[in-house]
């Protein structure tokens, strides 16, 4: 019997070895930077239940397929001039396509306008038309675009639909099963049963684009969704941004989608390839200027979350942050609350009760430290799902990145940088119009147990 427990102690030991040999060759070999708080839980887990952790990090634990060091065919110097210098070369130096200058940019100012220029964007495809987004509902909104995309189809388009699987859960098989019988070709992103050697189930796609003969753009917070784009008794359309870029930003977007396409077939890219049948449009003389900036596993950095990373440290006047989710990491709050000690006037719009109550929990200690430091923090009356940052007068984000560690870190998302005035000027004046709506956070001392539950739904929350 003593033989047998010392046999089975030894197995255990090895198992709980080779579980956090595993964890930390993974880690390093890929240069897997992650959240101190999923570290430690990965690492508790690999001692105290090695046999359930093991495999769920095999499924889950690697959030980067892509390795630095890489050149893409877009690889440029930074224009000269245009936009923030600090932005341009950082994100060249994270090789993210240069920003350029566009025929036209619109942004929508509600739910009825993006409906209007989504299916504006949809009926103007001639060749070529990819759709991608986190939920494709069975609702009015969806029947529209499905009727929209059959169109487009029967005139002669190549139509691509790429809807993520765990986004899009609720969404009949049966739909796009039938728009696959018309023409249609549709993937779901990394579905709940794959091959984990494939893709983890835990990184989804995020990212909310159309994009029409690589021409023209529509992208966004918004997702398919009738709640994303219309009133309905007792339950108003949320508040969301989106817009439409008419101009080289569409080819990059379109680049974009033919690397998330070929992912979702289970091809693992270590680079973007552009389409040899869509070249990019040439950038006019004289336009509005703006760059597409993805983020997520398939980009060595975390770009979106550096950009955001240097930009509180070079704002000089104002940063303004709108999201539907703050859960920082603590790097990100801590240059923001520098920032406002240093006199940049801080200020941040969330609603004040959002569709995901464990994000509501999670953010209370960050906002209550952002507040502690100075900074302005605004609880919206109306379900709040845009996602915008503004950096002085200099530098406008819009795009799919909720300000969470979700996003900043794990899913595939997607985010376009306006320097243009008009752009930053309407973007400004938006943003104003929505605080005035808004009542000002007032923050209160958590009970202990308040402030224990507090803490485990943020350490949780990054896996989540």
């Amino acid at each position: 019997m003593i033989r047998i427990a010392l046999l089975s102690g030894l197995g255990h030991t090895i198992v709980v070895v080779l579980g956090l040999l595993i964890y930390v060759l993974a880690t390093r070999i890929n240069h897997q930077r992650r959240h101190p708080s999923a570290a430690l839980g990965w690492v508790l887990g690999m001692v105290m239940l090695p046999y359930v952790t093991l495999p769920l990090f095999l499924l889950f634990g690697v959030r980067k397929f892509a390795r630095p060091g890489r050149r893409h065919h877009w690889q440029e110097a930074p224009p000269v001039g245009e936009g923030p210098p600090w932005a341009a070369q950082l994100l060249a130096g994270m090789e993210v396509p240069p920003a350029v200058r566009n025929t036209h940019i619109v942004l929508h100012r509600d739910g009825a306008d993006a409906l209007d220029g989504l299916l504006a964007t949809i009926a103007s495809a001639r060749q070529q038309l990819d759709v991608s987004t986190y939920v494709f509902a069975h609702d009015e909104i969806g029947r529209q675009v499905s009727r929209a995309l059959l169109s487009a189809v029967h005139r002669g388009v190549a139509v691509r639909l790429l809807v993520d699987a765990v986004g899009s859960l609720q969404t009949p098989p049966g739909l796009l099963r039938a728009l696959a019988r018309q023409g249609v070709q549709v993937r779901r992103f990394m579905p709940l049963l794959h091959n984990p050697l494939q893709g983890r189930t835990n990184l989804r796609n995020h990212r909310k684009l159309v994009v029409a003969d690589g021409r023209r753009l529509w992208s966004g917070g918004r997702n398919l969704a009738c709640e994303y784009f219309l009133d309905r008794p007792g339950r108003p359309a949320w508040v969301d941004l989106s817009f439409e870029v008419h101009g080289p930003v569409a080819g990059h977007a379109h680049i974009q989608f033919g690397t998330d396409w070929r992912i979702a077939q289970g091809r693992m890219l270590r680079r973007m390839r552009r389409a040899p049948h869509m070249p990019l449009l040439p950038a006019p003389e004289h336009g509005a200027l703006a760059q597409w900036i993805a983020s997520g596993p398939d980009h060595a950095d975390d770009t979106v979350h550096a950009l955001l990373m240097a930009g509180a440290f070079h704002a000089r006047q104002r940063i303004v942050a709108v999201t539907p989710y703050f859960v920082p990491d603590d790097g990100l709050l801590d240059a923001w609350c520098l920032a406002c000690r240093r006199g940049v006037q801080v200020s941040l719009l969330v609603p004040a009760r959002s569709n995901h109550r464990l994000a509501d929990i999670a953010r209370e200690r960050a906002l209550r430290q952002l507040a502690a430091a100075g900074a302005r923090v605004w609880l919206s009356p109306a379900m709040l799902h845009a996602k915008a940052v503004l950096i002085d007068d200099d530098l406008a984000l819009a795009g799919s990145l909720n300000l969470d560690a979700r996003s900043l870190f794990l899913n595939y998302e997607a985010m376009t940088a306006f320097y243009g005035q008009d752009e930053l000027r309407w973007l400004s004046g938006w943003c104003e119009r929505l605080i005035a709506q808004a009542r000002p956070y007032q923050a209160h001392a958590p009970s202990l147990p308040r402030d224990l539950l507090e803490g485990v739904v943020r350490a949780l929350g990054f896996q989540l």
